[in-house]
C-alpha cells in the first residue's frame, strides 16, 4: 500500500543457541506515531535495528521507503534519523559542536542552527553535553536525529530516566516531530507514554507480535472489565446484577463494586439514582493500556533493562 513506509514479514534474528526475534510481522504508516512495546528481552531493540539496517536478520523479508535495509543500507540512512537506546556524547562535546559534527556526514545543506531553535536548544549552543539537564539532552538528540531531514524517526526507549516535567516535554517534541511531517517509530516499555502518543502500538513478546492495533483497540479487546466502586447500606442490590452490562457484583462492608463491560457507567448510574441511591464516592476504574498488557504478556516491566 502507498501509505505503508516499513513492512515486515516473518523477522527472524538469533545469536547462536539464543533466539532475539522468533517472527515478527508489521507495518508502518506514513506519517504516524507508531509504538512497539514490550517486556524486557521482548525483542523490541532487536527488531528495530534490523529495521534500520543495523542488524542483518536470519530470515524475513524488511522493507523500508521501498529498499531493503541490508542491500541499500547507505541510500536508506541519507533518509532515516535514529536516536538509538544507549545514546551518549562526549561530555565536553558542546551543543554547537555535536550539530556540527554531525551535519558534516549529511550531504548538501544541513540547517542545524534552525533545529536549535526548534527544539528549545536557543541559549544552549555552548552548553557542554554534560551540563545539559536530562531533558535538555533528549531535545539534542532528537536534533540530531532530524539533521539530515529524515522521512522516518526512530527513537528508543527515549524518555527512559527523565523526571515526569521532563516526560511531558519530550512527548510534545514527539508530537511536533510528527506534525512536521515525519513518521515516528518509538520503543518504549512506559505504557502511559505509548497510551498518549502512539496512533498504533505493535505489543511484541518473546520476539512475536501478539497484537497490534490503535491503544485504545487494544485497550477494548484486551483490558478487561470496567469497575464501579461505591458506598451504600442498601443490602438489597439484587437488581444491579439484572443489568445485561453487569458481570459481578461484590460488597465489603458498605463497600460495593460493580464489574462490567459497555456502557456501565452510565446504567449503573442510572440505576442507583432510580433506586434512590445517589453515592457521594462513586468511583470508575476504565482499563487502562498497562492492564492490557499485563493481560497480555503476564509479566511486569522491569525498567532499565536493555533487549
Amino acid at each position: 500500500m502507498d501509505d505503508q513506509v516499513i513492512t515486515v514479514e516473518h523477522l527472524h534474528k538469533q545469536y547462536g543457541e539464543q533466539v532475539a526475534v522468533e517472527d515478527v510481522t508489521l507495518d508502518v504508516r506514513r506519517g504516524e506515531i507508531f509504538g512497539i512495546a514490550g517486556p524486557n528481552g521482548a525483542g523490541k531493540t532487536t527488531s528495530v535495528e534490523c529495521i534500520q539496517g543495523l542488524r542483518k536478520p536470519d530470515r524475513g523479508q524488511i522493507r523500508v521507503l521501498g529498499m531493503d535495509p541490508v542491500h541499500d543500507g547507505t541510500k536508506l540512512r541519507q533518509r532515516i534519523g535514529s536516536q538509538l537506546q544507549q545514546s551518549a556524547l562526549p561530555d565536553r562535546l558542546r551543543v554547537w559542536e555535536a550539530l556540527d559534527l554531525f551535519a558534516s556526514f549529511v550531504p548538501g545543506e544541513s540547517d542545524w542552527p534552525g533545529l536549535i531553535e526548534q527544539w528549545g536548544l536557543a541559549g544552549k549552543e555552548r552548553t557542554a553535553f554534560a551540563n545539559l539537564s536530562g531533558g535538555q539532552q533528549q531535545r539534542l538528540f532528537i536534533a540530531l536525529a532530524l539533521i539530515n531531514d529524515p522521512e522516518i524517526v526512530f527513537l528508543d526507549e527515549l524518555t527512559q530516566g527523565l523526571d515526569p516535567a521532563a516526560r511531558r516535554v519530550t512527548w510534545g517534541l514527539i508530537r511536533a516531530a510528527r506534525d512536521h511531517g515525519k513518521t515516528i517509530v518509538l520503543v518504549t516499555h512506559f505504557m502511559d507514554e505509548a497510551e498518549i502518543l502512539c496512533d498504533r502500538l505493535a505489543i511484541i513478546d518473546r520476539g512475536q507480535v501478539i497484537d497490534l492495533d490503535s491503544p485504545q483497540a487494544l485497550i477494548n479487546r484486551h483490558g478487561g472489565p470496567q469497575k464501579v466502586t461505591f458506598s451504600t447500606e442498601e443490602n438489597d442490590l439484587a437488581w444491579l446484577e439484572s443489568l445485561n452490562v453487569v458481570h459481578s457484583v461484590s460488597r465489603l462492608g458498605s463497600q460495593v463494586s460493580v464489574t462490567g463491560t459497555g456502557p456501565l457507567v452510565p446504567l449503573v448510574s442510572h440505576a442507583l439514582v432510580g433506586n434512590g441511591i445517589v453515592p457521594g464516592d462513586l468511583r470508575v476504574h476504565q482499563p487502562s493500556l498497562e492492564d492490557t498488557f499485563l493481560r497480555l504478556t503476564g509479566r511486569e516491566q522491569m525498567n532499565g533493562m536493555a533487549d
